[in-house]
């Protein structure tokens, strides 16, 4: 894990990429940014009531240099985010109801992010998903050829990694969305130094079982290889006909994929939350994430019950997901 983290921060430190951190009283948030500050990996953006803040970090015995804090109340150019986030919204809100949207600090933190003040956005510490993520698909949306963003984990068990996909975001993909998620999977494996061999799961494996569910898979398969045909990537597997050898030479002798896939694309959110926590549980994985993909410019989502720590992790692979 220290080895991962190492190259991602590398990659990062010192270029001078900002990250905004909305949740700017939290003490998991505070203690990251002063830490991402002062290790110059990044350039922390606090939001909130300037003077809260400073408080805060103080009792915490926080210096915070280094550390910008903004606050939508104050801010000099809330005019200029408005008449963005107007424009952006295309008729679905006034300029009085931008005004106040923009006080909320998601959404102030994710205009920051569409206007360049800063590269990417992390929360999540005191807000629920929905909070954080529905800024990000009204403004930043996701990239053209992308029509939904998705979740990741980074399952990491000494010097083991795979990519686990979607596990935190869509419910029932159709073959499209399962295609889309699989591509952009395989940008996010490069991303932590994984060579992307990507396995499309089901509980069939070439065909050995045959239901609306297994044929969803097995386009899915045919769409992402029409779109990105340079990608290492099959299905449908079970997934011991991906990870195992032996029986990848059995069930599936012809296939790209022999026993050797590191990027699992889930057929359900079901199937995938599921897989990633028996992998974390019963086999003592590490679980980073949700890494959410598919979006033009890098939002990511932390789980009430993070620490700061995962605050600092995840800020890093924001960071990381800007370059």
């Amino acid at each position: 894990m220290s080895n991962l983290f190492e190259s991602i921060k590398q990659k990062v430190s010192g270029k001078g990429i900002s990250i905004v951190l909305p949740e700017g009283t939290d003490e998991r948030i505070l203690t990251a940014a002063d830490r991402l500050a002062k290790e110059d990996v990044l350039k922390p953006i606090l939001i909130g009531n300037v003077q809260n803040v400073k408080e805060k970090a103080s009792s915490l015995g926080l210096e915070l240099q280094g550390v910008e804090i903004l606050d939508p109340s104050t801010y000099k150019e809330m005019d200029q985010l408005v008449a963005s986030f107007v424009e952006r919204r295309k008729g679905k809100a006034t300029e009085e109801q931008a005004r106040k949207a923009l006080l909320d600090p998601n959404y102030f933190g994710t205009m920051l992010v569409y206007a360049n003040i800063a590269h990417g956005l992390v929360s999540g510490a005191t807000h629920s998903t929905a909070d954080t993520v529905r800024p990000a698909l009204q403004i930043i949306k996701t990239k053209p050829g992308v029509t939904k963003t998705s979740g990741v984990f980074i399952m990491v068990r000494e010097d083991e990694k795979y990519v686990f996909a979607d596990c935190a975001i869509n419910i029932a993909p159709n073959s499209q969305d399962l295609a889309e998620i699989a591509i952009e999977s395989a940008k996010t494996a490069k991303l932590f130094d994984i060579d992307p061999k990507i396995a499309m799961l089901s509980f069939s494996t070439k065909g050995s079982a045959k239901s609306p569910e297994t044929e969803k898979v097995a386009e899915a398969v045919k769409i992402a290889k029409e779109l990105a045909p340079e990608l290492t990537l099959d299905g449908e597997f079970q997934f011991d006909a991906a990870f195992v050898p032996s029986v990848a030479k059995s069930k599936a002798p012809d296939s790209v994929i022999q026993g050797d896939a590191n990027t699992f694309v889930f057929p359900s959110l079901e199937a995938g939350n599921i897989g990633y926590k028996i992998a974390q549980r019963l086999g003592n994985f590490e679980a980073i994430g949700p890494i959410l993909q598919g979006l033009n410019m890098p939002v990511n989502d932390l789980s009430r019950g993070c620490n700061s720590e995962d605050v600092y992790k995840l800020s890093i692979i924001t960071a990381a997901q800007s370059l």
